[in-house]
């Protein structure tokens, strides 16, 4: 099993007489992506400024990278919601300039931010201020800028925001090449269907407090245990085992009870149906997102097991 680079017990904060975060606790695997998940108001970023020192807890503890937050500064990079660069500075002289107060060389922090300019198409952009740059332009920017230094660990505080579809791609790329040469990436963010694609496990949590943790297919498969989608040319109206069918156009869905997946496939090739596709059916992370959120533990198309409300440990 991977080493934790971030362990988290039990960390609580108030504002006032208000509950930001409430008992939370988790651990961040060395090569992961981990996803900090949870509707507007629900503590993430909160919790992500305990992890960077910005914030203290009012009680919990963090072990960051194996010493307290505010001691690893340097070993992470960190991409803050709020965006913000010097505007009437050049592209360039901003990167160095961030690189420097990372503790990196002048002429290193030069070569690495004209190397991850390139990497987000913006090589030809160095020279610019801030201000002539697009939106978007910007927000790669600031990636770069939390990659400058070269950390071990990047959270990253809604990446995707302000994004077109072709930039997003690039930016999961990248993030994909980061965790090849052995990065470790905190991901939190709205867009469900690029959490599935990148996260290895999530938390997801409400009110501060935890409501799933663990690894995301595991979760996935936790809410729909034993369901099936099928075609087949002629499907037999009654089936043994299946307790609910739905057409899905040409696929049907069927969910089972009393008997496995691959049990139930044996027994449509044993009986000559004519099966084109056959896969278990994985409710989407966003069905899942939903349901727990609103307090309905039964998202479309699947149940809830072994993931049913789970506290982080």
């Amino acid at each position: 099993m991977a080493d934790s680079v971030l362990e988290v017990r039990n960390i609580c904060k108030k504002y006032g007489s208000r509950v930001a975060v409430d008992d939370l606790s988790f651990d961040v695997l060395q090569g992961e992506v981990f996803g900090l998940l949870g509707p507007n108001g629900a503590g993430k970023t909160s919790t992500i400024r305990i992890l960077m020192d910005i914030f203290k807890a009012d009680s919990g503890e963090v072990e960051l990278l194996g010493g307290l937050p505010g001691q690893s500064r340097e070993r992470v990079g960190y991409l803050p919601e709020e965006r913000g660069l010097y505007r009437d500075q050049r592209v360039l002289e901003v990167l160095v300039y961030l690189g420097r107060l990372k503790g990196v060389d002048g002429a290193k922090a030069r070569n690495r931010a004209l190397e991850l300019l390139a990497r987000v198409e913006l090589e030809e952009w160095g020279g610019k201020r801030v201000k002539e740059l697009s939106r978007g332009m910007q927000h790669k920017v600031q990636f770069v800028a939390c990659l400058i230094h070269d950390p071990e660990l990047l959270i990253l505080d809604e990446p995707f925001q302000g994004l077109d579809p072709v930039n997003v791609e690039m930016i999961k790329g990248l993030m994909r090449s980061l965790v090849s040469e052995g990065k470790t990436i905190v991901l939190s963010a709205h867009q469900m269907n690029l959490v599935e694609e990148l996260c290895d496990r999530i938390l997801l949590i409400d009110d501060g407090k935890a409501l799933l943790y663990g690894s995301l297919k595991e979760i996935k498969r936790d809410f729909a245990p034993n369901s099936v989608r099928v075609q087949a040319a002629d499907l037999p109206v009654d089936l043994p085992g299946v307790v609910a069918s739905e057409r899905q156009g040409d696929v049907t869905l069927l969910t089972l009870e009393g008997i496995g997946a691959q049990e139930f496939l044996a027994g449509l090739v044993a009986h000559d149906v004519q099966v084109e596709s056959f896969e278990r059916a994985a409710v989407p992370l966003n069905d899942i997102f939903v349901a727990m959120v609103q307090g309905n533990t039964t998202p479309p198309q699947g149940s809830l097991s072994t993931a049913e409300k789970a506290k982080a440990r």
